[in-house]
């Protein structure tokens, strides 16, 4: 395919190593943002485009929310920074408390960690040292769902399911296994051949790649199997928690709780590097009556600021009552959705409530490339908004704080940006 280029040369080698990205060819005027504010970022280009993927699906309450940041510059000046090796200090018990207040299953403790990856490296961690505890030390397998995305540290890039370079990088992939969610034959299968070492299973509600619903009943085979040879199940909820999906977590609505709830990007509403485990009963009797040490730990995991950070969004999503604002949006997303399905090269959508996926048809019918939806987002943006590449689909994650006039915006700048791409020839 034959892509024809619209991005300006760039002038110079910027410092600044962008990831995921070529550096020769990044246009720096048009995608360095200097500012953002509510729903809009900024650019040295002079333009103020829409974002429609909240930063990266983090800025669930928009950017610059005022109470948030007024929560972070207090606790900076009362301790810019305390540690949580082997010590302990206000901010984090009580925010703490906050988190271990919200799911509608029963948490028993948290850790801190500064990231989703790192958090998912945590979390595979905590199951098998859970295991040689118990006496089981066999138990190392960690299983992940084809085409999940769980981060880029060396754990976490394992784990994931999506093609990121692991080989390349020789991502030492022995003790992890990735099976399909559609009809649950794969789940079965492996439990038939290695349940007996399988530590946990670990299951984004909705696949942060790709935007991809598992299914109800999928849940219910791995819960099931669970009784069955005892593993952990960790909810991956770094994209689909603090209100991206529906309530506080997603897994609020699965029939069983999971072991482990991972949190991560809305937590803060992006303003800090944060992540956190919420730790059932069944994993911290085990650590206690061991009187066993878990040896994890970040320097900056759980700071005072970020503490306050956390305690200030929920705060915040409490008083704009983000259940209300997420079905709101939600069904701005439907309406959006099922109108740009009549427009040439869109196929259907995938995800729930404020996390969802548009698939793209290049005019054979197959999916567009990864280049073809790559081509497609920068004509976006040149249009106007910001959205979210995913596997042969554009990603929308709006802040639930749009407005109807928002809407409005991302449509012409959605419908502009396929029609520059049509007309460029992306879709052939």
């Amino acid at each position: 395919m034959t892509v024809v280029p619209i991005l300006p040369t760039p002038r110079t080698q910027l410092p600044l190593w962008v990831p995921l990205t070529t550096q020769h060819d990044f246009a720096a005027d048009s995608f360095t943002a200097v500012k953002a504010d509510g729903v809009h970022v900024t650019f040295e280009d002079g333009r103020r485009r829409l974002c429609a993927k909240s930063g990266l699906w983090n800025a669930n309450l928009g950017y610059g929310n005022q109470h948030i940041a007024a929560n972070i510059s207090t606790e900076l000046q009362a301790a810019s920074y305390l540690p949580l090796f082997r010590s302990a200090h206000r901010q984090a018990i009580d925010a703490s408390t906050a988190l271990l207040g919200l799911p509608k299953h029963a948490f028993h403790r948290v850790v801190f960690s500064t990231s989703g990856g790192a958090a998912n490296d945590a979390a595979m961690k905590l199951a098998r040292q859970h295991f040689v505890l118990e006496g089981q030390p066999e138990r190392k397998l960690i299983v992940g769902l084809k085409g999940s995305y769980h981060g880029l540290t060396y754990g976490s890039q394992a784990l994931s399911g999506d093609e990121l370079g692991q080989a390349m990088y020789s991502v030492d992939q022995r003790n992890i296994r990735h099976i399909a969610f559609d009809d649950g034959r794969e789940l079965t299968q492996l439990m038939n051949r290695e349940g007996h070492r399988i530590a946990a299973v670990i299951v984004e509600p909705v696949l942060g790649s790709g935007a991809e619903a598992v299914p109800d009943d999928f849940l219910e085979e791995v819960m099931k199997h669970r009784k069955q040879h005892g593993f952990l199940l960790v909810a991956d909820e770094v994209a689909t928690g603090f209100g991206r999906v529906g309530g506080w977590f997603a897994s609020d609505e699965w029939a069983e709780q999971p072991d482990v709830i991972i949190t991560s990007k809305g937590l803060t509403n992006g303003t800090s590097a944060c992540a956190a485990l919420l730790i059932g009963q069944k994993v911290t009797e085990t650590f206690d009556k061991n009187e066993a040490v878990f040896v994890h730990g970040e320097t900056q995991a759980g700071t005072p600021a970020t503490c306050a950070a956390i305690l200030g969004t929920i705060d915040e999503m409490r008083r704009l009552d983000f259940r209300t604002l997420n079905k709101g949006v939600s069904r701005g997303l439907d309406t959006l959705i099922t109108e740009l399905q009549r427009t040439k090269g869109v196929g259907n959508s995938s995800g729930r409530g404020c996390m969802r996926g548009l698939k793209l048809l290049s005019n054979n019918g197959l999916p567009l490339s990864a280049e073809g939806v790559l081509a497609v987002v920068k004509r976006i943006h040149h249009a106007g908004a910001i959205v979210q590449p995913g596997p042969g689909r554009i990603q929308l994650l709006p802040a639930l704080v749009y407005t109807e006039e928002n809407f409005q915006e991302l449509r012409t700048a959605i419908k502009a940006g396929l029609t520059t791409a049509h007309f460029d020839g992306v879709f052939a």
